[in-house]
């Protein structure tokens, strides 16, 4: 079993990444015993253990009255003192003990508020020191651009459009796509978005994200750069007339300038039809030992035979999904639950194959036509509705369905609709027909490696790769036709199994996807870098400032997300333990010093937040009862230090159990 991201048979490889993760994780630990310990040591306290883990010790050595050790169990750290010790929570109210003037219980209310909130106190202290050197050096990160709108989702449905750039979220500023996906991740209803559309224009809309899944969401992708980062295996880019290389900077498609990935998309989308130019600009590669700036030169790559691959099938459409805000669906009034029935006088699903819709829609751009639907009638029964409208120059299919259980979207017309695994027509004298497909419904599609060609690889990792349809378990499968079908077209390396129904027994069907040159694909496969944007400050005091903020704005997440697991707004599903902790940590130290500096410095703030908790055990739970004694000038009593002690040891027990479950089990840490 997969638990971390570590490849065993790379570990020399990997080994300082592993290092330097272990060290970080450690450091946080280290620092924030260090606070108890150093407090602990200026009031006098005889401290008897300061240990890094917990458990049994497997290796330690004392200097002066102190033993230092390394537990077995390293998940947290402690530092033993007289008269405090979570294993033993009667000491607390021990009065022998407590005549002893260097225990912690013969110490001040003050003294030992100090010590208990020394630990935090570093915690939030090294972060922002971590995040001042992260301000100064400058740090990559997403600016808050729109690069891709998911169909079907809020923020589709809202009319936010790839391009646009959001500045606020009920009314707090936003800079990055990270603080825009937790302002809505964290959300606990509607949001105002504000921002600028890619032509410039100010927009200001309300949007409630959607709830259904592990967290809420509004569904958006941040900005690719026009820089490639590799080409996708199979695909158009695989037989240009030159081979794109990684670093290449896209500058034009079809002889026009593209300045975003955007830009690129649309334009690659809507000259699909023909060969088409995709210019780059190529660093030439520097000879001997120079440090001059390499020089840089075009390069133009012709693409040609660029089309859909289809089974030869029919399949039913499902009902609209979702409309866009004040697209040319919602102004003809269609409704979420219309079926599209007839285009032009064509009957869909008989004389248009529904999965063309999009580029059916998209050839009549400008013009007014005509479109029946069927409408479910209040009270039962159904009627057609005719309605006129006039689509939109947008390209079909420039929305592709890139998740499971995503609607087609009909771009030029801003309406979304289900494909239904059904088929309702073979094509005759088709390799499908051959197969013996027939009319009805289909269980599962699966896609499979074809291993008679010579290094056939491709993203998805396993040889056969399951799409199910119908699940009692998930409903989301019976919308997944759209999502398979583009799977078809992103692997072309694949051979396609369906698994269909007839006579209610499940029966398997081997297809060949054919080339349908009547039929153009808006990809190439080609996958761009993120588009960054440097934070970085201009000077120490600005790199202060930023620093107070960023600390605040992460102590601020870290308890909106406890609110939102409360109330079930996140799913505890989101929870990751001390392997997802090492997972992040193996991966963010690959990517340089001042990512892993960030990390450290969020992953301080957080358990210093955790640890401030009013749970017993927990630094919170130790100042709950120390507030108590200062307000009523007496201690607790044994009974309830005991009885809340072991309750809270249980409670960290039970979660403990839980978040190693779902590290184990649940989450999947990618291969390196």
């Amino acid at each position: 079993m997969e638990i971390l991201a570590i490849d065993l048979m790379k570990l020399g490889d990997n080994a300082v990444y592993i290092g330097l993760a272990a060290l970080g994780l450690g450091m946080v630990i280290f620092l924030h015993e260090l606070g108890h310990f150093a407090v602990a040591k200026w009031c006098n306290v005889y401290v008897e253990r300061f240990s890094i883990g917990f458990g049994p010790v497997f290796l330690s050595r004392k200097w002066g009255e102190t033993e230092y050790a390394l537990s077995l169990i390293p998940f947290g750290g402690y530092v033993k003192m007289l008269g405090q010790d979570d294993a033993d929570p009667s000491q607390l109210t021990n009065e022998e003990i407590a005549q002893d003037p260097r225990s912690y219980v013969a110490k001040s209310v003050f003294q030992r508020m100090a010590i208990i909130s020394a630990g935090v106190t570093m915690n939030v202290l090294t972060a922002f020191l971590f995040f001042i050197i992260a301000f100064m050096v400058g740090f990559p990160t997403s600016p808050s651009l729109i690069g891709d709108v998911r169909p079907g989702m809020p923020a589709w449905e809202s009319g936010i459009e790839a391009g646009d750039r959001i500045t606020r979220i009920n009314n707090g500023k936003v800079t990055t796509f990270q603080e825009l996906q937790l302002g809505v991740a964290l959300s606990s209803g509607p949001l105002k978005l504000e921002g600028n559309h890619a032509n410039g224009t100010p927009f200001e809309i309300t949007v409630d994200p959607d709830a259904t899944g592990s967290h809420p969401q509004i569904g958006v992708v941040p900005m690719e750069s026009l820089i490639v980062y590799k080409t996708l295996s199979g695909q158009a880019t695989t037989r240009a007339t030159q081979t794109f290389e990684a670093g290449d900077t896209v500058t034009k498609v079809g002889g026009q300038p593209v300045n975003t990935s955007v830009e690129f998309h649309r334009a690659v989308a809507a000259n699909s039809a023909n060969s088409l130019d995709i210019t780059v600009e190529r660093k030439l590669k520097p000879e001997g030992k120079s440090t001059e700036r390499p020089a840089t030169h075009e390069v133009t790559m012709t693409i040609t035979d660029n089309f859909f691959r289809t089974l030869g099938l029919t399949l039913d459409s499902g009902p609209i999904a979702a409309i866009r805000r004040g697209s040319p669906a919602e102004k003809a009034g269609l409704k979420k639950g219309d079926k599209l029935a007839n285009l032009d006088g064509l009957d869909i699903g008989t004389k248009i194959d529904p999965l063309k819709l999009p580029v059916e829609f998209a050839k009549r751009a400008g013009k007014e036509i005509d479109v029946v639907v069927t409408r479910q009638i209040v009270g039962g029964g159904q009627e057609s509705v005719s309605v006129k409208l006039v689509p939109d120059d947008i390209p079909g299919w420039l929305d592709q369905p890139e998740r499971k259980g995503e609607p087609l979207s009909i771009p030029s017309i801003g309406a979304a609709f289900h494909i239904l695994p059904v088929i309702l027509a073979v094509e005759p004298g088709s390799l499908a027909e051959k197969a013996g497909a027939k009319p009805g419904p289909i269980k599962q599609m699966t896609l499979v490696r074809r291993k008679d060609i010579p290094g056939n690889t491709d993203e998805l990792n396993n040889d056969s790769y399951v799409i199910p349809f119908e699940d009692v378990k998930d409903e989301i499968n019976s919308n997944n036709c759209a999502f398979a079908f583009w799977r078809i077209q992103q692997f072309p390396g694949r051979r396609v199994f369906l698994t269909l129904m007839e006579d209610g027994k499940p029966k398997d069907v081997e297809l060949e996807p054919q080339l349908d040159k009547s039929w153009p694909l808006p990809i190439i496969g080609l996958y761009f870098e993120a588009e960054q944007l440097t934070l970085k400050a201009d000077s120490f005091g600005e790199a202060c400032a930023m620093s107070i903020a960023y600390t605040r704005s992460s102590a601020l997440n870290i308890y909106m997300t406890l609110r939102s697991l409360v109330t079930r707004r996140v799913s505890y599903k989101e929870l990751h333990g001390p392997l997802g902790i090492a997972n992040a940590a193996y991966q963010v130290a690959q990517q340089g010093p001042i990512a892993m500096l960030l990390f450290l410095g969020f992953l301080s703030v957080n358990l210093a937040v955790i640890n401030f908790l009013p749970i017993p055990v927990l630094d919170g739970g130790h100042m709950v009862f120390l507030i108590w004694e200062a307000c009523t000038r007496r201690k607790p009593s044994e009974r309830v230090v005991i009885g809340t002690t072991y309750a809270g040891l249980a409670f960290l027990a039970c979660l403990m159990a839980l978040v190693l479950y779902l590290d184990i089990f649940v989450h999947s840490y990618p291969k390196k």
